[in-house]
């Protein structure tokens, strides 16, 4: 018997987002991963917010859509919110009931520049880290290095002389609000250019007869085991970023306190950086740069080992993070403007990879 196409709008609903979610979906691991985390760091929310005044989004909830949007590629708040209204998954994950109302899409936005301020990505970050280390997922004594361009959220037409430095040459504007502008046979250059949209981008292009693009320099430091990332840096773009951001990171991770292998690029072949790795205590396990001038820094000393072998092979797997933070989680241009907010979403992003890697190697070994 063929049914109605009856479509009477239902006035009551027993059933629960919390049912509604299949019990082996794949984000039920993530939110009790999620959860964990958030629970650790409540009393850091605390200090935040004031103990008087009305109440503000949840930042369990703020960081819980945050997630989503990295997770989904949702490229702005607005859809997000957007999402929120008639996604019944979304409104599992964050939190929300189903007659909860959704956040306007302003007030979500203010209440997030709260978290930038209170350092809660690298909180967050960090409390992701220690779930992988209680799980036997990390490596504390081999590690890769690796940097990327990360384009920034300004125009060419941005990139102007700085005052006294000369002025491009602007054609009769056909469109007032998007004038033309010639740049043929101008040099412009960092020293005497500067974005008017986001003053601390660099031109820069990372290899020779490429582009050169407005951009930030991502950096992370991931482990060989499982290819974890365990920090993160962005910084501005110059030629000796990735190499002061890996001395940086390594530190962080050394201590001086045991002997660690790093693994890098051939654009780690330099020697000043390498003898800064032998200070530090840590082989370095760099591609060997043969056409630089002078040889290569790294000889037999390094080379005649086994493990060094073994690093070339890891240290490929560190694109693999590039690749997911590009792809999924919004990064190949960044919509925030600013080093601080540009390195805020770059630290959460590296996080929320963690999550879905760990989420898979357990699902594996389960």
């Amino acid at each position: 018997m063929r049914g109605h196409d009856e479509q009477q709008e239902s006035m009551f609903s027993y059933i629960s987002p919390e049912k509604r979610v299949p019990s082996d979906h794949p984000l039920r691991r993530l939110r009790a991963m999620v959860d964990a985390a958030l629970e650790e760091m409540s009393p850091q929310f605390a200090r935040l917010y004031s103990r008087y005044g009305r109440p503000s989004i949840a930042p369990e909830k703020l960081l819980r859509a945050l997630l989503l949007q990295v997770l989904y590629s949702v490229r702005s708040e607005r859809l997000l919110m957007e999402q929120l209204s008639y996604n019944l998954l979304f409104r599992w994950f964050v939190g929300l009931s189903m007659d909860d109302g959704v956040w306007d899409v302003t007030v979500f936005t203010k209440n997030r520049e709260r978290l930038l301020e209170g350092e809660i990505a690298e909180a967050f970050f960090e409390q992701v880290v220690e779930q992988a280390r209680a799980k036997e997922l990390l490596s504390d004594e081999h590690f890769t290095v690796d940097g990327t361009l990360v384009q920034a959220w300004a125009g060419q037409k941005s990139f102007r002389a700085k005052q006294g430095k000369g002025e491009k040459r602007q054609v009769p504007p056909e469109d007032p609000g998007n004038p033309t502008v010639d740049f043929r046979g101008e040099k412009r250059s960092n020293e005497t250019h500067a974005s008017t949209t986001d003053p601390e981008v660099r031109l820069y292009k990372k290899s020779a007869g490429s582009e050169a693009k407005l951009s930030y320099l991502g950096h992370v430091l991931a482990e060989n085991r499982n290819g974890l990332v365990v920090e993160t840096r962005v910084s501005q773009a110059t030629g000796t970023a990735e190499r002061e951001a890996a001395r940086e990171m390594i530190a962080a991770r050394t201590c001086g306190q045991r002997r660690v292998t790093l693994g890098g690029d051939k654009g780690y072949d330099v020697r000043e950086f390498v003898g800064d790795l032998r200070e530090l205590q840590v082989t370095p396990h760099v591609a060997q740069n043969q056409k630089r001038r002078g040889g290569s820094a790294i000889d037999e000393r390094t080379t005649r080992h086994p493990g060094y072998e073994v690093s070339q092979k890891k240290r490929k797997r560190v694109e693999e993070v590039f690749g997911w933070l590009k792809t999924v989680g919004l990064l190949r241009q960044t919509r925030h403007r600013g080093r601080d907010r540009v390195s805020w979403m770059f630290t959460f992003a590296a996080a929320v990879y963690n999550l879905v890697r760990i989420r898979n190697l357990t699902a594996a070994a389960a």
